[in-house]
């Protein structure tokens, strides 16, 4: 059964645990890489986020939308693990006073990720969300349990930030 008009992949009803796991985990590889801005530590919130969906399974079943559950899951553990990574790299630069070495995103997407990472959580989310799987406007209001009016803010006003900053550096 089908959740979701033609604007975006669906959201779809599933008949088990290993079908979704099947079907979403390198979604959500993808999404946690984007909202985090930690390619490195991607693949351990989307597995986080699977051992959250099986614990949770016998519930989460029962939702119209159990994507939308694992979505909303995946970017809180990716936003909290982004907080965490900073914290981190704040306390080794304390003790260390070295430059933190990350390895460096595909060259063609890498300005424009480094400028998404800059943005406001809520806003990092829509982003990832509307361009990493193409999401609706009512999607990405769902996933992160916002009202539609306030995710179609955030995702213009992430618009526009990016394309002032990037515009700038044109100039």
């Amino acid at each position: 059964m089908a959740l979701s008009d033609d604007s975006g992949p669906e959201l779809q009803a599933v008949a088990s645990f290993d079908a979704l796991f099947v079907d979403e985990y390198p979604k959500m590889v993808a999404l946690a890489a984007a909202v985090s801005g930690s390619r490195l530590h991607a693949e351990d919130v989307a597995q986080e986020a699977m051992s959250r969906l099986d614990r949770n399974w016998p519930k989460v079943q029962g939702y119209a939308k159990p994507g939308a559950w694992l979505r909303r899951v995946t970017i809180n553990l990716a936003l909290s693990q982004r907080r965490k990574l900073i914290a981190e790299t704040r306390a080794l630069l304390r003790l260390t006073r070295l430059e933190p070495v990350l390895p460096p995103p595909p060259a063609e997407d890498e300005r424009v990720w480094e400028v998404v990472a800059d943005l406001p959580k809520q806003q990092r989310a829509a982003i990832a969300l509307h361009f990493l799987e193409d999401r609706s406007i009512e999607e990405i209001a769902d996933i992160l349990d916002i009202a539609p009016s306030t995710a179609r803010v955030h995702l213009h006003r992430a618009r526009q930030t990016m394309r002032d900053r990037l515009q700038e550096e044109l100039r």
